[in-house]
């Protein structure tokens, strides 16, 4: 693999992009960044205390800033929060410039997903039909990423196999 260019993940949390780009990354031998995790890192606290505390727009403010600086690197995997691709300086600078991957999920699994887990700030003051709502509203914006592996039916093994496969075509 030659390219210089990044993988970079989307789709909606709970849609693997972190398990996923980091065994992508451990296949290529090639960095990972968890945008999110970083975040947390930075701020010293999770992000749905983040959200508690000062809100989602701060927690848009510093998540577009980390993301561009962590999209100036190099053959790196990075795996976006849920939100960070409907930002338009993000995804413009995703689209122009890296290869994007959107992990794509039936609406049914990404619920059972979401729903379980207590770090998803958005999930936990949502209806399941506002979930519902929420991943079809998305889904619009991430159906621009340059390739969707539809993973329903996938088990992660097969789901790095069928990203690495693309990454080392280009």
């Amino acid at each position: 693999m030659n390219s210089k260019e990044n993988l970079v993940f989307l789709g909606m949390m709970g849609s693997g992009k972190s398990s996923i780009g980091s065994l992508v990354s451990k296949n290529l031998k090639i960095d990972f960044i968890d945008v999110d995790n970083e975040i947390e890192k930075k701020i010293g606290l999770k992000i749905s205390t983040i959200f508690e505390k000062e809100g989602e727009k701060y927690f848009r403010q510093i998540e577009e800033a980390e993301t561009l600086k962590f999209l100036k690197n190099k053959k790196t995997v990075i795996s976006l929060g849920g939100g960070a691709f409907l930002n338009n300086r993000i995804k413009k600078e995703v689209l122009n410039n890296h290869i994007s991957f959107w992990l794509n999920w039936d609406i049914k699994t990404l619920i059972d997903r979401i729903k379980s887990s207590r770090k998803r700030p958005i999930a936990n003051k949502s209806t399941i039909s506002e979930i519902e709502d929420l991943i079809k509203k998305r889904s619009i914006i991430y159906s621009k990423a340059m390739y969707k592996i539809d993973c329903e039916n996938l088990t992660k093994s097969e789901i790095v196999k069928k990203v690495i496969k693309i990454y080392e075509a280009h």
